[in-house]
């Protein structure tokens, strides 16, 4: 029989949007919540929003964030009954997964084993070819030395992708067109590797050309049920890294959808699979799909599955973790109308994605019928180089893809972030670009269609304008405090970040009437 597990109080390690996210279906479901915070995050909402909030350290993530010893103590000075990890940080270390359970605390989400089964890649690839999963063609093993790399290179046949096995967010990935490209693409993946996970082990995989990138996302209980709540559609991309994403995708039929379903179930049954799941696909122009790979968490991007299942999938993880079988049989997941989300980052398109940083001086966010925001933003907040640069997902449902495509460039007409450089405008450009209105986009449409995503002359323009009211704003700042100092003003007047207001994360906190 399984055990009934108590879950009254819940410390969510991490931070800004998904860490809001976790406490607002906690407080719907009458759960208290802890939050942790960085030097750099002290300001933030998810603070302000949790019942409890406890500082980690200074704000780099290996000081904080990533500190399981200095989380596990916060949950247990806290009497935490459980940890909600997010996505990111340690979602995915088994090693603190088993350190909880150590604690007596409920982890939710996967066992340590299913991680290890599926966090590193080349172990995977053998677990989902042992249960039936078509995979794409490569390596089942490590590429040990330069010689075995050219003869397995050679064996798969070129174009071929050089893939950390313990890797994700598309670091250590490199693509190889011929033999002459193979060794110094190695080298620059392994460092790469090496320097994002602590681990230099990679492996090989073809290369599809013009491929889509669909996920299915999976729960499973303790009571051996697993369902699949459909696919999600990833391909727009840069740097192999996700941007816009939807559901339903444009390019699956029933029986394929139906298809990719029961694989990732059968992939989940194969490792005893609890909690939420995605399996990766990639498929081809033949409409065959391959297993990328089985990420072990919460998605970024689940809110698009939320929007046309009507399923809270964090109250979902929860009555998981409590040992509660799933709400819903595989018969009785319903799918409607199409749902969008784009993901605004604090990045400069114009210099190659690269992160920008700044204060955030003015906030407008969408709002309106079929319109959800999650977000960690405010007007003050400095945005640094510490941590992931997106800073919202903007999200929209509607009754179907058309409507969901002007519903979202309506939202992002609505958004504006003044202080900070943002990929904002080339969201509106992909939103109103014939190729992804077309619905016949992949993986390489960004790169390989770069005049459609180019900025126009007006957004240059506008960029301009911005930097030089952030500058100006700077100056006045600075003008402001030297008076200040000065005696002229008196400092409580000279500007700084003010505090988030944010009525129901008050209302939720110790003394207050929940």
């Amino acid at each position: 029989m399984v055990q009934q597990r108590t879950i009254e109080k819940v410390l969510v390690a991490n931070r800004g949007e998904i860490a809001l996210r976790v406490m607002r279906t906690c407080r719907e479901m009458g759960i208290k919540t802890v939050g942790v915070y960085s030097d750099a995050d002290r300001a933030a909402l998810h603070v302000r929003a949790a019942y409890q909030a406890v500082r980690l350290g200074p704000a780099p993530s290996s000081e904080s964030y990533l500190r399981g010893d200095l989380i596990l103590k916060a949950a247990l000075e806290t009497k935490a009954d459980a940890i909600h990890p997010g996505f990111g940080f340690l979602s995915e270390n088994a090693t603190f997964r088993r350190e909880c359970e150590e604690a007596g605390l409920v982890f939710i989400g996967p066992s340590a084993e299913a991680m290890e089964a599926m966090g590193d890649k080349i172990h995977a690839r053998r677990r989902l070819v042992a249960a039936g999963v078509p995979v794409v063609p490569g390596t089942t093993d490590p590429a040990s030395d330069d010689k075995t790399l050219m003869s397995e290179a050679e064996r798969i046949g070129y174009p071929v992708m050089i893939k950390a096995s313990a890797g994700g967010g598309g670091k250590g990935i490199r693509i190889v067109h011929n033999e002459e490209e193979l060794l110094e693409a190695s080298a620059r993946a392994q460092s790469e590797a090496q320097n994002a996970f602590g681990d230099n082990t990679i492996y090989l995989e073809k290369y599809l050309i013009e491929p889509r990138h669909v996920e299915i996302q999976i729960f499973g209980d303790s009571h051996g049920n697993v369902v699949h709540i459909g696919e999600r559609e990833c391909s727009i991309q840069r740097r192999h890294q996700k941007v816009v994403e939807e559901r339903p995708s444009p390019v699956l039929d029933e029986e394929l959808r139906d298809a990719m379903g029961e694989a990732a179930v059968r992939a989940a049954k194969a490792i005893h699979y609890e909690n939420a799941g995605t399996l990766e696909f990639l498929v081809d122009r033949d409409k065959n799909f391959y297993v990328l790979e089985m990420n072990t968490r919460l998605q970024v991007e689940h809110p698009v599955s939320e929007l046309t299942s009507g399923i809270d999938f964090v109250r979902w993880q929860i009555l998981i973790a409590r040992g509660e079988p799933l709400p819903l049989a595989q018969d009785q997941i319903e799918h409607r109308g199409h749902a969008i989300e784009c993901r605004l980052y604090a990045e400069d398109v114009d210099s190659g994605f690269l992160p920008a940083t700044g204060r955030v001086h003015r906030l407008e966010m969408p709002g309106g019928p079929g319109v959800r925001v999650d977000t960690g933003l405010f007007e003050g907040m400095e945005v640094g180089l510490h941590y992931d640069p997106m800073l919202a997902k903007i999200s929209v449902h509607g009754a179907d893809r058309a409507a969901a495509i002007e519903r979202m460039a309506r939202a992002l007409a609505e958004t504006t972030v003044t202080g900070v450089t943002t990929n904002l405008p080339f969201l509106r450009r992909i939103l109103s670009s014939e190729v992804f209105r077309s619905g016949h986009y992949d993986t390489s449409t960004v790169e390989s269609n770069p005049e459609e995503f180019a900025p126009r002359t007006s957004e240059r323009r506008q960029k301009d304008i911005a930097h030089l009211a952030a500058a100006m704003a700077f100056l006045l700042r600075r003008r402001r405090g030297f008076a200040a100092r000065s005696g002229a003003v008196n400092a409580s007047t000279a500007e700084k970040p003010a505090p988030p207001s944010s009525r129901w994360a008050d209302s939720f906190r110790p003394g207050a009437d929940a």
